[in-house]
């Protein structure tokens, strides 16, 4: 069986560009004894793959030039040499960025297609919605009546906090760029909406949205939007960073805040995180986002490319404000 997959031409730094990116078909081997044959119908995109592109060692790996890159993906088994999983069965992976592929079946996760959509396993229930979750529950200790600041809010950790701080009895601010975007977030449950690329100081724009302060931020930014919560979280106020999409193209090192004194006089906690940290709130977050679901508190919302020579421009699209929700590429 012949797969179509993309690999990255060059590390690199600034504006990601197509001609980093190449379309490469290679020929799949049969399965062996314990390996199954998987076909993606689903592939992922997201933001932290950028500093991989770069060459850098952060959490994880970086690409490597010339091979098949790696993300999350949603597939069915079409063929099995194992106990474990049988023709049929969907299963979740890092195999994405390619049509196909052969692995162990001990490596790959087994996912209930019938219990929610396959591509939902990539975006609200899968890393996405437990990033959102992790970063609320545990890193924040988000409180009923309290009020979050969620930053780039139409993205997909974004949606899906709102929803869920929504759920928890938060009052919610978010923030996105043009009038599409904050009204998507109006539309899933966020009390106010500020277009960041439309106000002249965003500070006065949440200090105008929550007179009283903020009592948590969820930090997906950086930059600006850094220097605007640390004026307008309250005492004592908290921000779970898990990423900081606007300096991931930098070429050369931004200036910091300059008010970071504002963690000291404030009290503030300020706590970076990682998903794969936070493995064990799996059992929990499944059952909270079933009895949001059900009860129609929480949606999925994705936007979709289609053919996997379309992940590079999906990729770009995240930098370009081109996704609400989840950005997803079906195969």
């Amino acid at each position: 069986m012949k797969s179509r997959e993309i690999h990255l031409v060059r590390h690199f730094t600034g504006e990601v560009k197509p001609e980093y990116f190449t379309l490469a078909e290679v020929e799949l081997p049969e399965p062996a004894d314990g390996e199954v044959l998987v076909a993606n119908e689903w592939l992922s995109v997201d933001p932290y793959m950028r500093p991989r592109m770069a060459g850098l060692k952060t959490y994880i790996d970086p690409f490597m030039p010339g091979k098949a890159m790696e993300g999350g993906a949603v597939g069915k088994v079409i063929k099995s040499r194992s106990d474990a999983l049988k023709e049929g069965d969907y299963v979740m992976s890092m195999f994405g960025w390619r049509e196909a592929y052969v692995a162990p079946a001990k490596g790959l996760m087994k996912v209930d297609a019938n219990l929610l959509p396959a591509h939902a396993y990539l975006g609200i229930a899968g890393l996405t919605g437990l990033t959102a979750y992790a970063g609320l529950k545990r890193i924040i200790g988000l409180k009923e009546g309290e009020t979050l600041w969620m930053s780039a809010g139409a993205g997909a950790v974004g949606s899906a906090g709102i929803q869920f701080a929504k759920a928890m009895g938060a009052r919610v601010i978010a923030t996105a760029g043009g009038k599409t975007k904050t009204d998507f977030c109006l539309e899933i449950g966020a009390d106010a909406a500020i277009d960041y690329k439309a106000v002249p100081d965003l500070r006065k724009a949440v200090k105008d949205a929550a007179p009283e302060g903020v009592d948590a931020y969820f930090e997906n930014v950086g930059g600006d939007h850094l220097v605007a919560a640390l004026d307008v979280l309250k005492q004592f106020g908290r921000i779970a960073a898990c990423g900081m999409i606007s300096r991931y193209n930098d070429e050369a090192p931004s200036p910091g805040p300059h008010n970071m004194t504002n963690i000291v006089t404030k009290s503030l906690m300020m706590r970076g995180f990682i998903v794969t940290e936070h493995f064990d709130l799996q059992g929990e977050f499944i059952k909270d986002l079933s009895s949001w679901m059900m009860s129609g508190k929480v949606k999925s919302r994705e936007t979709v490319y289609e053919g996997i020579e379309k992940m590079p421009e999906a990729f770009t699209g995240l930098f370009t404000g081109a996704n609400l929700g989840k950005m997803l590429v079906k195969v």
